[in-house]
């Protein structure tokens, strides 16, 4: 077996879980994304600026280049919902959504192999040394299951 297989699955299932997340953002208003998954928790708008957020500081964390959003920590990272007052429209997400992927896109075919294995910014080359799973590829695989547990949010706001 090829050793690009298991990365190639990997970048493929996050290709994927984007695509899904896109179809799912397709069938959802911007009144809907308005709404509160559940009484009492996160709102779609909430959600999507989270992840627009977590993506952009993928470009960093894997050594891909600089945020191109750092002012969305504020809002969707650092405080809960309805801590901030929110001044994107769901319009306006899903357009950073869409670019900030697209960016990560470009970039991720640029990876080969080794570089994929090289370790990502937020470990120092000692830690590595000990822990070579402290990789790109884990922070890939981390993020496209935290992108399917948000998804999975998200699709509340369908029914």
């Amino acid at each position: 077996m090829s050793t690009q297989l298991p990365t190639k699955l990997a970048v493929d299932q996050w290709h994927s879980k984007i695509k899904d997340t896109n179809n799912l953002l397709s069938k959802i208003a911007d009144e809907q994304l308005l709404l509160e998954v559940s009484p009492g928790r996160n709102t779609g708008t909430y959600i999507l600026g989270h992840l627009v957020a977590v993506h952009d500081r993928m470009l960093p964390l894997l050594n891909l280049g600089e945020r191109i959003h750092p002012e969305l920590d504020e809002i969707y990272l650092e405080n809960p919902d309805k801590a901030k007052p929110q001044t994107l429209t769901g319009a306006d997400l899903r357009d950073l959504w869409n670019k900030i992927n697209a960016e990560l896109a470009t970039q991720f075919i640029t990876l080969t192999e080794q570089e994929w294995l090289q370790r990502h910014t937020a470990v120092s080359e000692e830690a590595f040394e000990k822990e070579p799973h402290r990789n790109r590829l884990n922070v890939l695989l981390n993020r496209t299951n935290h992108l399917s547990y948000h998804q999975g949010q998200l699709a509340l706001l369908k029914i």
